[in-house]
């Protein structure tokens, strides 16, 4: 694949079509050393990317782009827009509002139906539940991305619908595995509750009751970027394996020779 030299942008920029956008490039780790910038990007679906939006992707060089998108998801969305020489690997993965159906609802703004589904603390526990299993039952998925990343597979870009539970998930597993620690992870899952990079939900043109109080206060722990969701992921990994460094090598099965690796990648020199 052709790549180009990635541009490293002085200022995050605000994408028209495409949320939840940023590098994730500065962040400490536990060693004194940061993640280079221009080497790990996050996003929301790319599928509404303007022809500018696109110019900018195109520009910075990536190699890969993870799709965690599952098949309701691009049916509701579309598929990604295409970015020359870039390999797109669509791996999807658990969605904490699966479904099309679900989100058919979602659509509609149908409130019984939404009550039933969301109310009474049912919305956050679903939420909490999806990234525990994201944890306990993706392992396969987020120790291909890992062992792509310390092969040839960045600069890259992550993504799901909101580039906030899947891409967030998959982008906290990568940091924990180059030694960034949690609390910075934390405060860069949170800034996808930032009011320019929240999901725009699309309702049909026939649901009156779609943007009511009540429907989007029913719907905001879906939307939501909070810290009791990550930190049940995080949780997850110390009551099922022990800690960290034992879910990536035993849950994950990275050798130490590909931790290094992904160091090389992905981290600036001590």
């Amino acid at each position: 694949m052709t790549q180009q030299v990635p541009q490293v942008p002085s200022t995050e920029p605000e994408l028209a079509g495409v949320r939840n956008f940023r590098d994730v490039g500065g962040m400490p780790t536990g060693d004194g050393r940061t993640v280079r910038h221009g080497r790990l990007y996050r996003s929301g679906h790319l599928a509404h990317a303007t022809g500018s939006d696109t110019a900018f992707l195109a520009g910075l060089g990536l190699h890969t782009i993870f799709d965690f998108r599952n098949a309701a998801d691009i049916r509701i969305e579309g598929p990604d827009v295409t970015l020359p020489g870039v390999r797109n690997l669509n791996l999807p993965l658990s969605d904490p509002a699966d479904g099309a159906e679900f989100w058919q609802v979602v659509h509609r703004g149908d409130l019984p139906q939404l009550r039933s589904l969301l109310a009474d603390g049912r919305a956050a526990d679903r939420m909490v539940e999806s990234y525990r299993t994201l944890i306990t039952g993706r392992t396969g998925e987020h120790g291909r991305v890992l062992r792509a990343l310390a092969e040839d597979s960045v600069p890259a870009l992550m993504h799901c619908a909101a580039g906030k539970d899947r891409a967030g998930l998959s982008i906290a597993v990568a940091l924990l595995a180059v030694g960034v620690e949690r609390e910075a992870i934390e405060a860069d899952y949170l800034k996808s509750n930032d009011p320019h990079r929240r999901y725009l939900v699309r309702r049909a043109d026939d649901a009156p009751a779609g943007t009511s109080g009540e429907v989007m206060e029913l719907l905001s722990p879906l939307f939501d970027a909070r810290p009791a969701y990550l930190r049940a992921a995080f949780d997850t990994i110390d009551s099922t394996w022990g800690g960290t460094e034992e879910y990536l090598s035993r849950g994950l099965g990275l050798a130490p020779e590909t931790r290094d690796r992904l160091r090389e990648r992905l981290l600036t020199t001590a």
